[in-house]
């Protein structure tokens, strides 16, 4: 069964990849410098501080004196990093052997000018009498408006019709996620169906990926959209900001943000204005600096029974993908963990290790603090299960037999072997199965012989 796997890239890769005159443009902007900044390693940010007033090149070699012995493989790394980054600058001198690095000047310049003076975002928050809400009542506006967009992607019918998802935000998802076939409803694929079990930082950093990667279809720069998501981790969550302050570019991209959760929209009497969740304040965080793991909620024992205290349609809605839910209550879904419905998974492309890696990252507290969270039993049963469906390997291949004599059916199995390809050999009635893959060389083999 192939095996899909989704990577969410860090938001740091992103820049990374961009073309170098993209990049460089970036650093124009202080605050694309200090998000950048903070997003690096610790020792690579050191590096940048340390060289952040020398503007001669610094040799590899004096470099690797300012880390101990047992800590360069950090500093290749660190290196690395901001070599990619465009933050430091190689250039290798071919006559004494040595590679120095230079601190990117217009990187330095914005950076040594935000520190020293400071700097205006390019919008501040809207002094108004409307009352604005908590921040409690934000984070519940972001889990719902998550959770819509992922009832939206099950195409359930738990998801509200009321709540439309944009059509720029769901052309993401038919990228790879979805597959439509002509007048029938979207369908999630093997790479859909894992999509779901990730972590919620995870599959936020996975659809922003996809949102700046196809921007540019919708006549948006890459390095533009990089720099205003950017730019928004330095807004104040809660606060509200003018929507007249945004270009026409930046305002679709806001309303593509509150589909997610990153924002909430609000209309005054006169002017409206966007309230940044704390979605949006840690967008530029690596997903191994996100927020602490969040409460999980489900609880597994060893008869297989299942049960979830939770009142979200989207938490129902994944376990179905390998359970099968027998009742719910108003805070409660009891279910089982069945072979048909685990079958069913497989087939879908959801591997046993995921599923098992979902129990366990969403294991209610009581059970969390338990070492396993899931019950051995339940977790060898479910790779035992999925290793049922992997008994039979398919390969290509070809059958000879009808040898002329012993001494030809003995040479074609040596050469056979010797290449690797040989998977069954019958000595008696004089048979053997090659792989496909040798075909050729098998035919070649064989008419030289006769």
């Amino acid at each position: 069964m192939p095996q899909v796997r989704i990577i969410a890239k860090n938001f740091m890769d992103m820049v990374a990849s961009l073309p170098a005159t993209k990049l460089d443009n970036l650093y124009h902007n202080a605050f694309i410098c200090e998000a950048i900044l903070r997003s690096l390693p610790p020792l690579a940010k050191k590096y940048v501080l340390q060289m952040l007033y020398i503007v001669d090149a610094i040799t590899a070699k004096l470099m690797e004196e300012w880390v101990p012995a047992e800590g360069m493989s950090k500093h290749r790394v660190a290196i690395d990093k901001l070599v990619q980054l465009r933050l430091f600058t190689e250039t290798v001198d071919s006559r004494k052997r040595e590679t120095s690095y230079r601190l990117n000047p217009t990187f330095q310049k914005n950076l040594q000018n935000h520190i020293i003076h400071g700097g205006v975002l390019p919008r501040e928050p809207m002094q108004i009498s409307v009352r604005l809400p908590s921040s409690v009542d934000l984070d519940a506006y972001a889990s719902e408006q998550w959770e819509s967009f992922l009832l939206h992607l099950i195409s359930s019918t738990e998801a509200e019709a009321t709540k439309n998802i944009s059509s720029s935000m769901m052309k993401i998802f038919q990228r790879g996620l979805l597959s439509q076939r002509d007048r029938e409803a979207p369908m999630l694929t093997e790479s859909g169906f894992q999509f779901l079990l990730m972590d919620t930082n995870a599959q936020l950093w996975y659809v922003i990926r996809e949102y700046i990667t196809h921007c540019e279809e919708r006549g948006v720069d890459t390095s533009d959209l990089i720099s205003f998501l950017l730019e928004l981790s330095f807004h104040v969550s809660g606060e509200a900001y003018n929507m007249n302050t945004l270009s026409n570019t930046q305002g679709s991209i806001v309303k593509d943000l509150a589909d997610l959760g990153l924002v909430k929209l609000q209309q005054g009497m006169k002017e409206s204005w966007f309230i940044p969740t704390k979605l949006a304040i840690n967008l530029s965080i690596s997903l191994s600096d996100a927020s602490s793991r969040k409460q999980g909620y489900v609880v597994v024992e060893t008869n297989f029974r299942l049960y979830a205290y939770t009142v979200s349609k989207l938490h129902c809605e994944i376990l179905r993908l390998f359970a099968r839910i027998e009742y719910q209550l108003p805070n409660l879904i009891v279910g089982a963990i069945t072979k048909e419905n685990l079958y069913k998974a497989f087939q879908n492309g959801i591997s046993a290790d995921q599923i098992i890696c979902f129990l366990q990252q969403n294991a209610h507290p009581r059970v969390a603090e338990k070492v396993p969270s899931v019950p051995e039993n339940v977790t060898d049963q479910i790779r035992l299960w999925e290793s049922d469906l992997n008994r039979v390997e398919m390969t290509p291949s070809h059958l000879y037999d009808e040898f002329p004599s012993r001494d030809a059916f003995e040479a074609a199995c040596d050469f056979a072997r010797e290449y690797g390809s040989l998977l069954w050999e019958d000595s008696v009635k004089m048979r053997l199965i090659v792989k496909a893959e040798s075909y050729d060389h098998m035919k070649r083999f064989l008419r030289q012989k006769q």
